[in-house]
């Protein structure tokens, strides 16, 4: 059987990643002013923030969407399973889940993760497939692993999050005037702060890594990943050689699109692993 594997272009994986693991994408529409597209960067929204103190207004893919996606790749394929953003952040899962059923041997699985770390649990699929398992077993191992997905990041400043109203005034106020840079975690799918880093982004992450490594001190080292919003080469750097100095095999540096980065902002920088010691396929 051959089995498509897919999710929204929120994994966050360029073209040559997307290619290489052989994963499809719909993309969310990005409103800039008068202008909606899927093509805008983080860069093109961070501008259009700066000129009009606005953030920019995603789209959920509706239900139509989906079913014009899933009847394209059901030409090729025998079957597709589809990966979505969390289900508690946009209302995708649902609409592609309405969509689905209206298809035959059409699955949708909620990461409960966003970036990519819902990109790790694809790319996991895609391996499974390519080794001749069947939908539903690739279903049931996929959701074995899910709760293990590390997700979470740093943000420099709360502006984003305020405007999009997911912190106060005086959070912002306080945090700002402290420089406190709060990490983030996905946890069951939703995202919460979780500890408080001050000081200098390139030392704040270089605290961040080691203290998720050692809190998610399990790692699959076959795959991890670097990705922001936009970050110094030294950010990069320190997170890259600590995924290296605990062993990980597979590294990979991609930015954050626009819709993680009119969340969260510039610089804005995580790490990305399946904290399970890796499965047996």
């Amino acid at each position: 059987m051959k089995i498509a594997i897919s999710a929204e272009n929120t994994i966050d994986l360029p073209k040559e990643l997307l290619c290489g693991f052989d994963i499809h994408v719909i993309s969310f529409n990005v409103t800039l002013g008068d202008k909606t597209s899927s093509d805008f960067t983080s860069a093109d929204v961070f501008n259009y923030v700066d000129k009009t103190g606005i953030l920019p207004k995603t789209s959920a893919i509706n239900e139509v969407e989906y079913g014009e996606f899933f009847d394209t790749l059901l030409k090729d394929y025998d079957a597709i399973i589809h990966f979505t953003i969390s289900s508690k952040i946009s209302s995708t899962y649902n609409n592609a889940v309405r969509a689905a059923k209206e298809r035959k041997n059409c699955y949708v699985v909620d990461t409960q993760a966003l970036s990519t770390g819902s990109a790790l649990i694809a790319i996991y699929a895609s391996r499974l497939a390519k080794k001749g398992l069947s939908p539903e077993d690739i279903v049931d191992k996929v959701n074995v692993r899910i709760p293990y997905i590390q997700t979470s990041f740093v943000v420099e400043r709360l502006d984003y999050l305020y405007k999009g109203g997911r912190c106060s005034a005086l959070a912002l106020f306080g945090a700002n005037l402290l420089k406190i840079r709060p990490q983030i975690q996905i946890k069951e799918g939703v995202m919460q702060p979780t500890r408080k880093y001050r000081g200098r982004m390139d030392d704040v992450i270089k605290k961040y890594c080691k203290d998720t490594l050692a809190e998610y001190n399990n790692p699959d080292k076959s795959i991890g990943f670097v990705t922001y919003s936009s970050a110094s080469d030294e950010m990069v750097d320190v997170s890259v050689n600590a995924l290296k100095n605990v062993g990980f095999k597979e590294i990979y540096t991609t930015f954050a699109g626009p819709t993680v980065g009119s969340h969260c902002g510039r610089n804005t920088l995580g790490i990305f692993y399946i904290n399970d010691g890796g499965q047996e396929d």
